[in-house]
């Protein structure tokens, strides 16, 4: 399962980054709107940064604004994947973009009937939104499960991107699944690591360490 980071943070992004496990960015106009900066300029330097797709969204909600949006952020650079929502209008704007050549992923996504349309115009891909539907009491991993099982019946090669990650056990459990992508908080990434057997585990070796008086250099 690919790592995409949810986050405009700079920092965060190299630093991720270094360790070799981002494929890829998610940002959208909240995330960059607490940066303070530009959103044109802030997307052109993330997409320096990572070499996969960096989703930049569109802010208009008819369909032509979204193309002429779309268009506009493509320019930035060649790993740009326009994010639009799942509109009917998004739908329109996504099948002109996809056949124009642009990746493009499809975001808000909720059911998955509404996966099945993305997937029918082109999307590059499919953003279901895991916590949100956590808050309503609805099981956000079984629609990741029933779009993984429609688009493997019928060969669709749009990918899920999972999407309102709020714990490590999402992650793991999108990857359980058969999510192809998943996007997180830098913080929810790193959460990843953490397990209190390894905290008592360490503890007890450095105890020892410090018994023995070991030394490597």
């Amino acid at each position: 399962m690919k790592f995409f980071v949810d986050t405009a943070e700079i920092d965060d992004i190299k630093d991720l980054n270094a360790l070799g496990i981002v494929d890829g960015v998610t940002t959208n106009p909240s995330l960059i709107a607490k940066s303070g900066r530009d959103i044109l300029e802030v997307t052109k330097e993330i997409c320096s940064i990572v070499d996969g797709p960096v989703s930049a969204e569109v802010v208009a909600l008819n369909a032509d604004d979204m193309i002429a949006e779309g268009r506009k952020l493509a320019k930035i650079a060649d790993n740009i994947a326009v994010k639009v929502p799942l509109t009917w209008d998004g739908l329109k704007a996504c099948n002109v973009l996809t056949n124009e050549g642009h990746m493009v992923n499809v975001t808000l996504c909720f059911s998955a009937n509404q996966a099945l349309l993305a997937a029918k115009v082109g999307a590059t891909f499919i953003s279901p939104f895991i916590g949100r539907l956590d808050d309503l009491n609805l099981d956000g991993m079984e629609l990741i499960a029933d779009i993984r099982n429609m688009y493997d019946n019928y060969g669709f090669e749009t990918q899920i991107l999972a999407a309102s990650i709020r714990s490590a056990n999402h992650m793991s459990d999108c990857a359980a699944i058969g999510a192809d992508v998943a996007t997180a908080p830098p913080a929810v990434i790193k959460k990843m690591a953490d397990h209190v057997l390894t905290d008592k585990g360490l503890d007890g070796f450095m105890k020892d360490v410090a018994k023995a008086n070991i030394k490597i250099v």
